[in-house]
C-alpha cells in the first residue's frame, strides 16, 4: 500500500498519482469481486474481535472532490460491518450553533470509542479546504488551522486511535460522467447539487488546496493515502485492502474470560 502513501515531510505532486491506476491488481473487474468478496469477510471478523476487545479506536476520514466516491465507499466496503461497531458521521455546512464554536467542536464529539470503527464522510478538513477556496474567512483562519489539525490529530493517536486518512482521486472527465449520470437516473437525482457545478468551476483551485493540506498534514501517526478513483471497483479493492492490513497490525483478539466455561450450568 506504500504505493498510494503520501511519505510525511516531502513534497507532493497531486499529478503523480493516477486517478486511474491499477497496479495492484493485474486481473479483471469479475475476478477482483472475489477478492473484494474475501477482504469484506475478514473485515467482519477483525471487526468482530477490535468490538469485543474494547481497546483499539479506528477513525477512517473520507476526503473527495464532489461526486468523488466517498458514499459509495461506505456502502460497499463497510458493508458487512456490524452497525454497533460503527459510526458513520457525515460532516456538512455548520450550523449556526456549530459556528458559535471553534471548529473543531463538531468534530471531536463524534471521534470513535473504545472498539468502534468511525468513518468521517467529509471531515474537519472542510474547515481548511472550503474556507480556502470560497474564501468564506480570510486567509489566516484557515492557515492557522493546519496547526490546529495536527495536533488535534497528534492527540487522538496518543490516546489510542489508529487514523486513516483517505484522498479519493479523480480525474475532471470522470467527475462529468458522474454529474451527468446523476441528472438522468431518478434514483440519483437527489444528490445533485448547484453547488456542484460553482466547485467545477473551482477544479484547478480546489486541486491546488488539496495538494497543499495532504502534503502538510500527512504525519506518522495519521498519513494520507491518495487513492484512485476513477474506478470504482479497484477503489473499493485498494480501501478494504488497506484498512484490513491496518487491522490486522493491531493484533485483534478475543478477550479471554475470567471463568471457566466448563464450570458453568445453564438452568432448564
Amino acid at each position: 500500500m506504500n504505493r498510494y502513501l503520501v511519505p510525511p515531510g516531502k513534497k507532493l505532486r497531486l499529478k503523480d498519482y493516477p486517478t486511474d491506476d491499477r497496479s495492484l491488481f493485474s486481473g479483471t473487474k469479475e475476478e477482483s469481486l472475489v477478492e473484494f468478496d474475501k477482504l469484506r469477510e475478514e473485515l467482519q471478523e477483525l471487526q468482530k474481535k477490535l468490538f469485543a476487545q474494547h481497546k483499539h479506536k479506528i477513525l477512517v476520514i473520507l476526503q473527495a472532490m464532489d461526486a468523488g466516491g466517498k458514499d459509495g465507499c461506505v456502502k460497499h466496503v463497510f458493508s458487512r460491518v456490524d452497525p454497533q461497531g460503527l459510526h458513520v458521521v457525515p460532516f456538512k455546512k455548520p450550523t449556526p450553533e456549530e459556528l458559535d464554536h471553534d471548529f473543531l467542536w463538531r468534530v471531536h464529539k463524534e471521534v470513535p470509542t473504545k472498539g468502534q470503527i468511525a468513518i468521517f464522510n467529509r471531515s474537519h478538513y472542510e474547515d481548511i479546504i472550503a474556507v480556502r477556496v470560497k474564501k468564506i474567512f480570510p486567509d489566516p483562519v484557515w492557515k492557522r488551522r493546519y496547526k490546529h489539525v495536527l495536533d488535534f490529530e497528534s492527540m487522538l493517536a496518543e490516546e489510542g486511535t489508529t487514523i486513516i486518512k483517505l484522498f479519493l482521486n479523480i480525474s475532471k472527465a470522470e467527475q462529468k460522467k458522474r454529474l451527468e449520470s446523476r441528472l438522468q437516473d431518478p434514483d440519483k437525482l437527489w444528490k445533485f447539487c448547484m453547488d456542484d457545478l460553482d466547485d467545477r468551476n473551482r477544479w484547478d483551485e480546489f486541486q491546488a488546496a488539496y495538494q497543499d493540506l495532504i502534503e502538510k498534514t500527512s504525519t506518522p501517526e495519521a498519513p494520507w493515502y491518495i487513492i484512485p478513483g476513477d474506478r470504482k471497483w479497484y477503489r473499493n479493492l485498494v480501501i478494504a485492502r488497506l484498512i484490513v492490513e491496518k487491522l490486522r497490525h493491531l493484533q485483534l483478539a478475543f478477550p479471554t474470560p475470567n471463568f471457566d466455561p466448563a464450570t458453568i450450568s445453564i438452568p432448564d
